[in-house]
């Protein structure tokens, strides 16, 4: 999965809150909705990945976690290479669930023109192939998410909606230095918005079901001639394809991506010898120095444009624990702006803009439901060991290119200011199991395990 940037058994999670209005599909009775589906709800840990974190020594300190499922491309509906399919994991969560309200955790990406920031594309599907992606990837899973057995049962089902696309037609397109041809076609053929509105809409109208909208992160759409108008990009797909705002249970940060939840050593309102923060190499002039102030933040400005004010927002913190020897125990030195932040931060990347299978991470904050103040919940949406890309070309029948942000000896492009890519070696395709990948996130977890 490519990240971009800048100007670039189950788990119980908390106390039931209140209940909204009850949503049916095709006039037959559904669970009522509630505030936030985490709250009171156990999740779904999914067996493929389970056993191979099992599999990994130390690894059954986390396999009864829960974890995202990936549907990246049509054949993932019906289960590929042994991987379960939907209704395989549907079928085991109910039975998980043993009648009490249980999540289970989608993601949803297949767009046409897939990742077009990225040095390679990792989709299937062409930029035009906007009917494809509706009849053959989205119809087919709303059909299965319909079905009596699962509409109507305890299972609340949490779509992440189409990871890294919005906010790439704000921070890649239009002349910018980090644009792309790519993203610019996708700009101007609307299929990412009519995309994620058909999503949105198909998938929103039925009753268990919670979309949450891919947001980016804080190093990517933190600086102001970014968030306001990915809000906007937002709102436009959240009421495109019939879809409304009210199809939109919040917004998830961080998929897949590295960023600090909480940067404890220096805060974007400190100053060094009467220089800000923001004019770090580092922060660079962003507002957001992690990413639940960011989260918190965007939540909000999503609000201000139209959506309802208790929309939710989630953060993945499969990989942003940053814990380990290399771990800051304090601010960094005042001698200068740079010294004080890069000797306090947590994020020990070479840049923020860095996505790809990062050295030094490791496991972040266990899932947990309402862990802070408009947060629904910390999830692992990206199953930890899952590889992001390939180091090095692979052949594959997989529709998975080659992107050099996951080459170790590549020395970067603008939208990662030109830096060195930060990534491991020896990676597999992206979704496959990367044990050195997984022995480092369980060494370097914060909290320890």
């Amino acid at each position: 999965m490519a990240g971009t940037l800048l100007a670039a058994s189950a788990l119980t999670m908390g106390a039931l809150t209140g209940v909204a209005s009850a949503q049916v599909d095709s006039g037959r009775a559904a669970a009522a909705k509630v505030d936030n589906p985490y709250s009171g709800a156990k999740v779904y840990v999914n067996p493929d990945w389970s056993a191979k974190a099992a599999a990994e020594p130390g690894g059954s300190k986390v396999s009864n976690q829960p974890t995202g499922i990936w549907l990246d491309r049509i054949a993932a509906i019906n289960g590929t290479g042994g991987a379960m399919g939907l209704r395989a994991h549907l079928d085991e969560a109910l039975k998980q669930s043993g009648g009490s309200p249980t999540v289970v955790q989608l993601v949803v990406y297949d767009l046409p023109g897939r990742d077009c920031s990225a040095l390679a594309s990792n989709g299937e599907l062409g930029p035009t192939e906007i009917d494809k992606y509706k009849t053959q990837f989205i119809d087919p899973i709303a059909a299965i998410l319909s079905e009596s057995k699962y509409a109507n049962s305890s299972l609340r089902i949490v779509n992440t909606i189409e990871v890294d696309s919005l906010p790439n037609l704000v921070t890649n397109t239009g002349g910018k230095p980090t644009a792309t041809p790519e993203c610019d076609t996708m700009k101007a053929n609307g299929n990412y918005v009519k995309g994620v509105g058909y999503a949105l809409n198909k998938l929103g109208s039925i009753g268990n079901v919670y979309n949450y909208i891919d947001a980016g992160h804080h190093g990517w759409i933190g600086w102001d001639d970014n968030f306001n108008p990915t809000a906007q990009v937002i709102k436009q797909a959240a009421t495109a394809e019939g879809s409304t705002v009210d199809k939109v249970a919040g917004i998830i940060t961080n998929t897949a991506n590295f960023s600090a939840l909480k940067e404890d050593n220096f805060t974007v309102n400190d100053s060094v010898n009467g220089t800000t923060v923001r004019q770090s190499k580092w922060v660079d002039w962003n507002r957001y120095v992690d990413e639940l102030s960011y989260a918190q933040a965007f939540r909000q400005e999503l609000v201000n444009v139209g959506f309802p004010s208790n929309i939710g927002a989630l953060i993945d913190t499969s990989r942003n624990g940053w814990g380990g020897a290399a771990r800051p125990s304090g601010p960094g030195a005042k001698t200068d702006v740079d010294t004080y932040v890069n000797g306090g931060r947590y994020d020990r990347r070479i840049h923020v803009g860095n996505w790809c299978n990062q050295k030094g991470a490791g496991l972040g904050e266990r899932p947990k439901a309402a862990p802070a103040a408009g947060i629904d919940a910390y999830v692992w949406m990206k199953p930890p060991g899952e590889s992001d890309g390939s180091s090095s070309s692979i052949p594959n029948d997989e529709g998975k290119g080659f992107d050099r942000m996951c080459d170790p000896t590549y020395t970067g492009n603008p939208r990662n200011n030109n830096n060195m890519s930060g990534a491991l070696p020896n990676a597999p395709l992206s979704g496959h199991w990367f044990s050195a990948q997984f022995q480092e996130l369980l060494k370097n977890a914060y909290p320890a395990l």
